[in-house]
């Protein structure tokens, strides 16, 4: 049958290309679809300190360009495609793309996780240059700088309060006058020093030298 594979991957990120490197090692044949550039959330990274067994000074892209290369050398086959539709309701699962239809005796889905962005001007240059979505990923990076949070929900205060024990200063700019987070969250980020609040603003624009 055309098409036909062991194992239909949708999301090239590392999770992705984990599951096609293990599926296609197995000496099934492999496909790992993706719509966008390979690689996921973390290709906008310029450096990887917390992955195992990545070298130092490993950057996002240049550790995916190795998976990459990993999970092709057993077999598996890439695509950029996008994902229209899928049809589970039989033993041999369909997935329809826009440029195709490809058929899986089993689907594997590792879409990954998008960051909710803010949509301002500046904002997309500066990711991954001192813009980050993460800040268990990317806050030794800020080490003795003054970082601004945005936001006033349970992950920003929470990532705010992490950001503490590197950086010199944080600033939460949020655009109410009262958080969302917990109650329990907040009384914590209230006692801490370190934290600087900014009531009743919006961002308007991101500017650096990214």
């Amino acid at each position: 049958m055309e098409n036909l594979y062991d194992v239909v991957i949708i999301g090239c990120g590392p999770a992705g290309l984990a599951a096609g490197l293990y599926s296609a090692r197995a000496k099934m044949k492999t496909l790992i679809l993706e719509k966008g550039k390979t690689g996921g959330q973390i290709v906008t990274t310029n450096e990887v300190a917390n992955y195992p067994g990545s070298i130092r000074e490993a950057t996002g892209p240049s550790l995916i360009a190795r998976m990459v290369e990993q999970a092709e050398e057993f077999g598996a086959e890439r695509k950029n495609d996008a994902v229209v539709s899928v049809d589970f309701s039989d033993k041999i699962k369909v997935v329809k793309c826009e440029n195709g239809e490809y058929r899986g005796k089993a689907v594997i889905i590792a879409t990954g996780a998008t960051p909710r962005k803010i949509g301002v001007p500046g904002e997309e240059k500066l990711t991954g240059k001192g813009v980050s979505y993460c800040a268990t990923c990317d806050a030794d990076f800020f080490t003795d700088l003054e970082v601004f949070v945005i936001g006033g929900g349970d992950s920003a205060i929470e990532e705010a309060m992490y950001l503490t024990k590197f950086a010199r200063k944080v600033k939460v700019v949020h655009r109410r006058d009262t958080l969302r987070a917990a109650k329990s969250i907040q009384d914590k980020a209230f006692k801490n020093e370190k934290i600087e609040w900014i009531w009743n603003t919006v961002v308007e624009e991101i500017k650096g030298d990214g």
